[in-house]
């Protein structure tokens, strides 16, 4: 019988086939980075070549959709496979298990944090608040999480500070948890659970334990790819139609209108912005091309944000789906303390990179 740890106290060789994976990994990553490195030229060479007039509306709008369909997508896929590697470590079993017995106040700031590394799309939105539910998280710890979750996630995180740049992807980190914990603190204070659908407050609370973490290298690489297949291969469409739209606003929308209608002078501008993101659908990925030709545009980055949160976190569809759950009484709280909480970042950001 060969001898194992137990016998010798030495470990056993890594597998053969982890080191592959690491190795082919590494090689696609480097990989990545120098394709990136030459998207700019290479649309400028392509739209060269095109049978456009250059300097043109359309000439801008096809360079602007040519270099950004690319360069988010690459981006999204590399986030998206390094926060799936990161996920392996946080099954949506284990972070109910992480927020079970939590208070509020403590309880709200680790939720929202565990929100950033842990995305669910608002399509999980109802099994995840059932599951809270009965696992026994306070009301308003599980709104601080599915507050963060679609909002302040590693997608946004990633291409605002790829796109944008890291002052602005900091500050909007901060304000999304600021929302995040204080609306889901305001909810619990406010004890509203009697609102909650009958169905929901019957789920009777049952013991949670953790599950054993057993994952090599290789499972967790294999949870990156999935997440990449599974959630990029999801959002692309949206994510080319978000492109899309941000072409046309970067080739064809007057930098004058925007400015009178988003800029940091009209004071209406943040309130109509969060009213115009409310009837929409999209997610992190899907929205940010359009603030990035928002902003191009002159628009201000208060204004901006607040839209691109209120799509996020107040989107009609997730409100349609949360009605499964909660009343309407208890949506209406919700929209109004998140919406108060985007709001005030909107004008703050106004105020602060003026």
């Amino acid at each position: 019988m060969s001898a194992d740890l137990s016998l010798t106290g030495r470990k056993p060789p890594r597998d053969a086939s982890s080191l592959t994976w690491a190795a082919v990994t590494a090689a696609a990553i480097a990989l990545w980075f120098v394709v990136y490195a030459q998207l700019a030229p290479f649309s400028q060479w392509l739209v060269a070549r095109l049978p456009v007039e250059q300097g043109s509306h359309l000439a801008e709008a096809v360079a602007f959709f040519i270099y950004d369909t690319p360069k988010v997508l690459m981006l999204l896929t590399l986030v998206v496979f390094a926060m799936g590697v990161v996920r392996s470590f946080f099954s949506a079993e284990r972070t109910r298990a992480l927020l079970a017995g939590k208070r509020e106040g403590l309880g709200n700031i680790a939720a929202a944090g565990l929100g950033i590394v842990t995305p669910f799309c608002s399509c999980s939105a109802v099994p995840l608040f059932v599951g809270f539910v009965s696992a026994g998280v306070p009301l308003g710890v599980t709104f601080s999480f599915l507050i963060a979750a679609p909002m302040v996630n590693e997608v946004a995180l990633g291409l605002l500070f790829a796109l944008v740049g890291w002052k602005v992807a900091l500050t909007y980190l901060a304000f999304g948890l600021s929302i995040a914990i204080i609306a889901g603190w305001v909810i619990g204070r406010l004890h509203l659970e009697g609102w909650l659908e009958d169905w929901v407050r019957n789920v009777r609370a049952s013991p949670v334990e953790l599950p054993p973490n057993g994952m090599t290298l290789v499972d967790r690489i294999r949870a990156g790819l999935d997440a990449v297949r599974d959630i990029v291969g999801k959002v692309w469409m949206w994510i080319i139609a978000g492109i899309a739209a941000g072409a046309f606003i970067h080739g064809y929308v007057p930098e004058d209108l925007l400015a009178s209608i988003m800029g940091r002078d009209a004071w209406w501008s943040v309130p109509a912005a969060v009213l115009l993101g409310i009837p929409m659908y999209s997610n992190a990925a899907g929205i940010i091309p359009v603030v990035e030709a928002l902003l191009a545009k002159g628009a201000a980055l208060g204004t901006v944000l607040a839209f691109m949160m209120a799509v996020i976190a107040l989107s009609l569809p997730e409100m349609i789906i949360l009605r499964k759950v909660l009343s309407l009484k208890l949506i209406a709280v919700f929209v109004g303390v998140v919406g108060i909480g985007i709001l005030a970042v909107g004008f703050l950001f106004n105020a602060l990179f003026s």
